[in-house]
């Protein structure tokens, strides 16, 4: 009898022990994949992210995140683009939702629905409401790796975007400030994205500018792709799923100011109608979403530098990017848009 319970005490024991190393082996499994989903870089260290984390329903973290509101009128209307929406500050527009899709099932949500704002767009009435969110006067960063995990929306006349301005505490204005567009994918276009510069002399379809097309005639709205840049002092380098395509220098701002050397703030915002994507038509359905798993903002270390206080970095593993050997240009003056 003694030897019975003990033999069943062991099997127990060895059962119990099985089951520990069984839990060991698949957390260290999601521990080492973890840095393929992160897309950090040898030497980089995370020192501002939002993962997009809440209460379904809940709004942005308003200690990261501003709303820009308003259809730029008296002095901008359309925000000097003849835009058609009017840009809100409330939970149907921007909020925290579920997906699947996202790494970690919660998205950023940015919603543009059609509904008369009352409210004027470039004269006329603003017939859609949606959102623009920025971190200008709670976040800005001054070189690094800034990147983001989306997914676009697909209809005629929408205009996602994903960019950055340059803080302006001398208030000198655009576009002497500097932007930097990382995200560009227009509803009409939806197998290119675009990374482009502006700044005093290059800007608006003067702007340097590149493209990134998709293989196999694949749309940006299908699924979740990363788009980011790598900046640094006198070059900015954009990649779209850690694909680099495009690269910009300031010998390519032909002899202009190259404003890109003090810190900006990040913007994402869903835009409708404009001079680029042209207004919605018949075959818009609406609501269209931008959907947004991750912003993250990584530098080297030890030498960053930022406005603010940084969330505690974490150096990330190595990651080595895909198609390491598809082609990078260098950019040039845009064809036109914005």
């Amino acid at each position: 009898m003694r030897i019975k319970n003990q033999h069943t005490a062991n099997i127990k024991l060895s059962r119990r022990w099985f089951m520990i190393f069984l839990s060991t082996v698949i957390l260290m499994g999601m521990t080492m994949t973890k840095p393929a989903l992160i897309h950090a870089l040898s030497g980089y260290s995370l020192v501002w992210s939002d993962e997009f984390n809440g209460v379904e329903g809940s709004v942005p973290d308003s200690s990261k995140w501003a709303y820009d509101v308003g259809s730029g009128c008296p002095d901008n209307c359309g925000w000097g683009n003849n835009e058609l929406e009017y840009y809100t500050d409330k939970s149907q527009n921007a909020f925290i939702g579920v997906d699947p899709d996202a790494q970690d099932g919660e998205a950023l949500i940015i919603r543009a629905i059609s509904e008369n704002s009352n409210r004027a767009c470039d004269g006329n009435s603003c017939y859609y409401t949606s959102a623009r969110l920025l971190t200008k006067g709670k976040y800005a960063v001054e070189y690094g790796r800034i990147e983001i995990r989306a997914k676009i929306p697909g209809g005629q006349g929408t205009w996602p975007a994903f960019w950055m301005l340059g803080d302006d505490p001398k208030k000198v204005g655009w576009p002497q400030i500097g932007e930097i567009d990382i995200m560009e994918t227009v509803g009409s276009e939806l197998t290119r994205n675009h990374g482009t510069i502006h700044g005093p002399s290059y800007s608006a379809g003067l702007g340097p500018t590149g493209a990134f097309t998709l293989p196999d005639q694949a749309q940006f709205n299908a699924a979740y792709h990363t788009f980011a840049i790598d900046w640094a002092p006198n070059q900015i380098t954009w990649y779209v799923d850690d694909s680099p395509y495009e690269v910009c220098t300031s010998a390519d701002v032909k002899g202009h100011k190259w404003v890109f050397d003090h810190p900006f703030y990040l913007l994402l915002n869903l835009a409708i109608g404009g001079d680029w994507p042209g207004n919605p038509d018949r075959s818009t359905v609406f609501p269209q979403e931008l959907r947004v798993d991750y912003v993250r903002v990584y530098q080297k270390q030890p030498n960053a530098r930022v406005t603010n206080t940084p969330a505690t970095p974490t150096l990330m593993p190595q990651l080595t990017p895909t198609h390491i050997n598809a082609p990078v240009i260098r950019c040039k003056q845009s064809s036109g848009h914005k």
